[in-house]
């Protein structure tokens, strides 16, 4: 139930953060003023990524929850399941607005 959790909510911020009209002045600055963060900011995998990284640093980490790991090292496999989770989700999303009855 708490991967379910994390991977929902990673979802909804990482979508938030990558196409939310609430962001899009803060997007259009960092586009404007860094390319490297500029992409950053429009990947969903590369954003994904660092949700994971915050939620891991926020909720004491999922990976912990299942594993007696150090600390930075579930830091990493968060990180690294969030990308792939959102990515996924996001695939399967977008498919499914491509190809869409019109």
């Amino acid at each position: 139930m708490l991967m379910l959790f994390w991977i929902l909510a990673a979802y909804g911020m990482t979508t938030i953060l990558v196409y939310g009209s609430i962001f899009e002045s803060t997007r259009d600055f960092i586009i404007k003023h860094s390319t490297f963060f500029g992409k950053l900011i429009t990947c969903m995998l590369c954003t994904s990524t660092w949700v994971g990284f915050f939620f891991s640093l926020l909720f004491g980490g999922l990976a912990n929850h299942y594993f007696v790991i150090p600390w930075y090292i579930a830091l990493f496999i968060d990180g690294m399941f969030t990308a792939g989770a959102v990515w996924m989700i996001n695939g399967i999303v977008e498919f499914f607005e491509e190809n869409r009855i019109k």
